[in-house]
């Protein structure tokens, strides 16, 4: 005798709901639009702000904890801890641009005496001021710790 097909419910979504297929590809396609964050990071440009007190000369420290860029030769990511310690003449650096500077390392291949330098640099050609030091702090890596310090005295 054949068995009499049970009563189940049929696993659709309600007419209001929607299925789990649709709402993964909802959530790809918001993965694929580009946040606020990460167009400001891209389109990071160093600035500045004329130093008000020129009458002596006064020391600003910066610390940025977070620094990343990624490894050249094996393209994993470093670490770091970016020091720069400024002694302005007529300019300062204004701080929001300074952070979306150097977030704008996260996603390049760099080696840290270049990334060192090339703060450095680039802080120079900003504000000339009368002294500046970049140290690159970078996470162990093999068993190694690597400091990296850059000056530059006019």
């Amino acid at each position: 005798m054949a068995k009499k097909p049970e009563n189940k419910p049929e696993n659709k979504p309600a007419k209001n709901q929607k299925s789990a297929r649709t709402q993964a590809k909802a959530v790809k396609t918001t993965e694929v639009e580009k946040k606020y964050g990460t167009i400001a990071i891209e389109e990071n440009k160093l600035e500045r702000f004329e130093n008000r007190t020129q009458v002596r000369r006064y020391t600003i420290d910066f610390t940025c904890p977070e620094f990343t860029c990624l490894c050249p030769r094996s393209g994993f990511p470093d670490f770091a801890t970016i020091k720069i310690k400024v002694v302005p003449d007529k300019w300062c650096v204004e701080l929001k641009s300074l952070k979306l500077y150097i977030n704008g390392f996260r996603d390049k291949h760099v080696f840290h005496e270049d990334v060192t330098n090339i703060i450095l640099q680039d802080l120079v050609d900003l504000l000339d001021p009368h002294e500046i030091t970049v140290v690159g702090d970078f996470t162990v890596r093999g068993n190694i710790h690597t400091v990296i310090t850059a000056t530059h005295t006019k």
